[in-house]
């Protein structure tokens, strides 16, 4: 009897050890330039808005104002001007803005097809941009009057370069967009940080091939170039 009940309790264990195991959960860890930080009193506050480009600058920006300036984002890829009429009042919450430092752009070029998460062949049947040109430059109107509303001094950010063979765009077309908004920004009185004109200088070194996304030293670089800017229109002591 002993025999056959440790029989038993041995193939239970056995079967127990083959069992598969349930997956462990692993806490995702926030993107790093989406982490929320805290002010340092005294010092003028900065909001920057933008898609995965603004991502990728962010960190870099914030270690250059390092006691000159809190430096915010907002807390997501900022996607199409579409995702931005949808969430600006959000983004902008009931804080006190000293300088904005906004872009869209990439998003809204981008070719779509059912799926809008998705991106799609420009040259394929059904797709088509995720937001047409008029609709962006309506788009940047209404969300810049919106801006403005809450008195801080707004720069406008133009859209860096879209290379040969990036997925879902086309060469060159964030140059009729950064044109569309060029029209809103003079008409709104809304200084530029000509960040495509920067980029161009060390394109070949600093972007990725066949992306609109640049590698760790690309993004320090514009950083250089955004922080400059911001520093020009902080508040002055």
């Amino acid at each position: 009897m002993k025999s056959i009940l440790i029989l038993a309790l041995l193939a239970s264990a056995t079967f127990a050890a083959d069992a598969p195991k349930a997956p462990v959960k692993r806490e995702r860890k926030p993107q790093p330039s989406l982490v929320k930080v805290e002010d340092v009193a005294g010092l003028p506050r900065v909001l920057l808005i933008g898609d995965s480009i603004s991502m990728g600058y962010t960190l870099d920006v914030r270690e250059m104002l390092k006691g000159k300036a809190n430096v915010h984002r907002i807390p997501t890829n900022g996607g199409p001007t579409t995702n931005g009429l949808a969430n600006i009042k959000a983004w902008l919450g009931e804080s006190k803005w000293d300088v904005i430092h906004f872009n869209w752009g990439l998003h809204d070029l981008k070719y779509i097809a059912e799926d809008p998460s998705k991106r799609a062949d420009p040259k394929a049947p059904g797709s088509h941009l995720q937001v047409p040109l008029a609709d962006y430059e309506k788009n940047l109107a209404e969300l810049v009057k919106t801006m403005q509303a809450t008195g801080a001094k707004l720069i406008w950010c133009d859209t860096t370069p879209v290379p040969a063979g990036s997925d879902g765009r086309v060469q060159g077309d964030e140059v009729k967009y950064n044109e569309a908004a060029a029209r809103v920004m003079t008409a709104a009185g809304i200084p530029t940080d000509d960040l495509r004109a920067h980029a161009l200088k060390q394109l070949l070194h600093m972007q990725l091939p066949a992306n609109v996304h640049f590698s760790p030293e690309g993004y320090g670089y514009l950083a250089q170039k955004v922080a400059a800017v911001i520093t020009e229109y902080l508040p002055k002591k």
